[in-house]
């Protein structure tokens, strides 16, 4: 036998423990050498791969050898003898995240076409979440990032799917700068809105808002025609709006799961820094950038002081951000929802339309469109187990510490 000739391994069937500690025993009675393992349970259901290398003259023992562990776990095995180790991967290295609620399969298929026609190749898959998403993200080479965001992006309209497409490898990994939107992402609400309802004008405000939002008014000029409707209104309404607003689901989670992996977070909010400022302070998120009301005698004045912050001005924060903490642009993700979100989604490493206005959706690099905040936990590579083990821990750490907050919400 040669010393390049190798023997692949398959076994698949009813999983139970022990399996591959068994196939890796016989292969040491051997001598042999792991070149690659791999593994995959599906509803109960092992696929285990090794490649091996055997020891001079023992081929004929391992083959045996691995026979008997399948027939004492009631496995099917295929042994393939060949020659080396797995071919050199392609460069191009790229991640492709996919949801959908539920996962259609002619969706996927069409997916994995589309990568098949740019010239790609998927050389893993994993699932990130099962409930109350599926989400499935594939390890790509061969890959051009910026022509497959494109091509997926019909892809994803087309099946009504959402699918993030971000470069692999290293970039998938280390800090990075979260900054979101507030109003209709971070919350449910429009602030405003709970700020004119107490002036009873929140229809028509709503009305401006919603034309806004879709790109079709100036944001400062409407932000202004908004703001003069709560003339009047005395500054405890800052108190009465604070305690009715109503985080988007998932959204501590979210915050919570990041800031673990040691992320900086901020928010930029066309809303108001009197709501937006303690909102933030009690998700421990670090920077806060929103417009401030002008407050006279206790009374709102209708007007706003300082910088409007409209489009240009949110990605002027992010940007602001990033260099604050020593960190690139391409290692930025933005969240948002409305035209006034389209420059920083466009600045940002990974800008994401959430439950997005269609102008939104058509120019971010990903879309949610479940009401799930923490769903762009999987467009970043993070797993819904991965999240729930994170808490159940911190949990436990709670107890021990006598902490009172164990909430995962």
């Amino acid at each position: 036998m040669s010393h390049n000739d190798t023997l692949l391994v398959t076994l698949t069937g009813e999983d139970r423990p022990g399996v591959a500690g068994a196939l890796l025993a016989a292969a040491a009675q051997t001598g042999a050498v792991v070149l690659d393992l791999e593994q995959a349970v599906v509803r109960g259901r092992l696929l285990l791969t090794a490649l091996l290398q055997p020891s001079a003259g023992a081929a004929d023992r391992l083959a045996a050898d691995l026979d008997a562990v399948a027939e004492a776990h009631g496995l099917t095995i295929s042994r393939d003898a060949g020659q080396g180790d797995n071919p050199a991967r392609r460069t191009g290295r790229a991640s492709v995240v996919v949801i959908g609620a539920p996962l259609p399969a002619t969706g996927l298929a069409a997916l994995t076409a589309a990568i098949g026609d740019q010239g790609a190749n998927i050389d893993r898959v994993r699932r990130l979440s099962r409930d109350p998403v599926t989400t499935l993200e594939l390890d790509l080479s061969g890959a051009d990032v910026t022509s497959l965001r494109r091509e997926l992006a019909l892809v994803a309209a087309a099946h009504n799917l959402d699918v993030a497409v971000a470069p692999g490898g290293l970039a998938r990994r280390g800090r990075r700068l979260l900054v979101m939107d507030v109003d209709s992402t971070l919350i449910q609400d429009e602030v405003i809105e709970l700020l004119a309802a107490h002036a009873g004008r929140e229809a028509e405000v709503a009305a401006v808002t919603e034309r806004a939002m879709r790109g079709e008014l100036d944001f400062t000029e409407s932000l202004h025609e908004r703001v003069r409707a709560l003339a009047g209104l005395d500054e405890s309404v800052f108190e009465h709006v604070r305690s009715a607003i109503r985080l988007t689901p998932g959204a501590r989670t979210l915050v919570r799961t990041v800031k673990r992996l040691g992320f900086t977070v901020a928010v930029v909010s066309g809303g108001f820094l009197e709501i937006v400022g303690p909102l933030a302070a009690e998700l421990g998120i670090d920077h806060a950038h929103a417009n401030q009301l002008e407050v006279r005698d206790g009374k709102l004045t209708g007007r706003v002081s300082g910088t409007v912050v409209d489009r240009a001005e949110k990605a002027r924060a992010l940007r602001k951000f990033a260099e604050a903490e020593a960190l690139p642009l391409s290692r930025t993700v933005a969240v948002g929802d409305g035209a006034n979100d389209l420059d920083m989604l466009a600045a940002a490493g990974l800008g994401v339309a959430f439950n997005a206005k269609p102008v939104v959706r058509q120019q971010a690099d990903a879309t949610v469109n479940v009401p799930y905040l923490d769903a762009v936990l999987f467009m970043l590579g993070i797993s819904r187990d991965e999240v729930e083990d994170a808490d159940d821990a911190d949990d436990a750490a709670g107890a021990r510490d006598g902490s009172l907050d164990s909430s995962h919400v």
